[in-house]
């Protein structure tokens, strides 16, 4: 080696294993991620595939796994913010003992 150091993009190798290129996977939507992971999924459950590719097709789907966990928690946090929105306006002043309760 000529003093670089390796990082962990898909040309990195290890005991002859090259990892998955999981660059896109940034880019994708909850939709894509998901579809894709299933897709992934359905493959390792199925066998047939050598070890390495298997190794790389778990690589991606642990990608895919974080991607769609990235999306759902963004989509929990603006799920709670609009609850503390609507709840802090249901509780303005003047609001009584029952403010933020349903009143339906």
């Amino acid at each position: 080696m000529s003093g670089t150091t390796q990082d962990n993009s898909a040309e990195t190798a290890v005991g002859g294993f090259s990892s998955a290129d999981t660059s896109d996977v940034a880019q994708m939507s909850y939709e894509q991620a998901r579809a894709e992971l299933v897709d992934t999924v359905g493959r390792l459950e199925t066998g047939g595939a050598g070890l390495e590719e298997s190794l790389a097709l778990w690589e991606r789907g642990e990608a895919l796994a974080d991607r769609c966990e990235a999306w759902l928690e963004g989509a929990r946090a603006k799920l709670d913010e609009v609850r503390a929105k609507v709840a802090s306006a249901d509780a303005g002043p003047g609001a009584g003992p029952e403010a933020g309760t349903d009143r339906g």
